[in-house]
């Protein structure tokens, strides 16, 4: 049986400041499968690494990413905005800005680990945003495994257009019916699915546990029970505690 993979969410974002090249090394030295990450585009067509539409909350900045300059989003720190978390070094993440997506799959070149992008295109139409992305990772994603997902379909069936041999995985949040009828007739690798939904509808998607991958799961025992399930990949903001699970239900077989 494949083991259900771990995906470290926005990097290590439990521990350290998300979607930053610290929280993505954390990740990795954690010992993560792959790494779960957000792009946006700012006003000079830049394809930057940050969750939200603003900066507001993630750095010391304010402002729409879309009305900014890269340079202008560079100006503020991605890290000093989580000085009560454990790991906390002022001096180290106040260093730390939002990065871009090509300086992360620069930074991602050594390690063989596999990427999955959610291009935020639901609330903001930024166009020409998929072109962007998939040309970056053709250029400089070493071969790796990459998974685009949105919650907005549309941008799925353009990277699928732009690049038909691209992995595309639907992002959900509700409960539709006959999945693997949406899977096949839209070429996804996956659904993502929200853990919340998955356990309280494990019946109707339990012939598709190896296409699914699940977020957020941080409790350890939706860790183990989907674990059990033998989902593909389970993605969290705790990679170390869902590896340690992972290795411990290993040690049971």
């Amino acid at each position: 049986m494949v083991a259900t993979k771990i995906y470290g969410h926005r990097g290590c974002m439990g521990t350290y400041p998300e979607n930053t090249l610290l929280g993505f090394e954390k990740a990795i030295e954690q010992g993560v499968d792959g790494i779960e990450l957000d792009v946006q585009m700012t006003k000079d067509g830049e394809i930057v690494v940050i969750h939200d539409e603003m900066l507001d909350r993630t750095t010391d900045g304010t402002g729409y990413i879309t009305d900014l300059t890269l340079e202008e989003v560079k100006r503020y720190s991605a890290g000093v905005n989580y000085s009560n978390f454990q790991f906390y070094n002022e001096v180290v993440w106040a260093k730390e800005t939002v990065p871009t997506l090509h300086e992360v799959l620069e930074f991602l070149t050594p390690y063989d680990v596999e990427l999955n992008i959610e291009l935020k295109t639901y609330l903001i139409e930024y166009e020409g945003i998929e072109e962007k992305v998939v040309s970056l990772v053709n250029q400089y994603g070493n071969n790796r495994k990459v998974i685009f997902s949105s919650f907005h379909l549309p941008s799925l069936l353009r990277i699928k257009r732009i690049d038909p041999t691209a992995k595309i995985a639907w992002l959900l949040h509700q409960i539709i019916s006959q999945p693997h009828d949406y899977l096949e007739t839209f070429t996804l690798d996956a659904i993502h699915l929200s853990k919340d939904i998955l356990l309280s509808n494990v019946y109707q998607f339990k012939e598709l546990s190896r296409n699914l991958r699940v977020w957020m799961v941080n409790d350890i025992d939706e860790i183990k029970q989907l674990i059990d399930l033998n989902v593909d990949s389970i993605i969290t903001d705790f990679p170390e505690r869902a590896l340690f699970y992972r290795s411990e239900r290993a040690s049971f077989v």
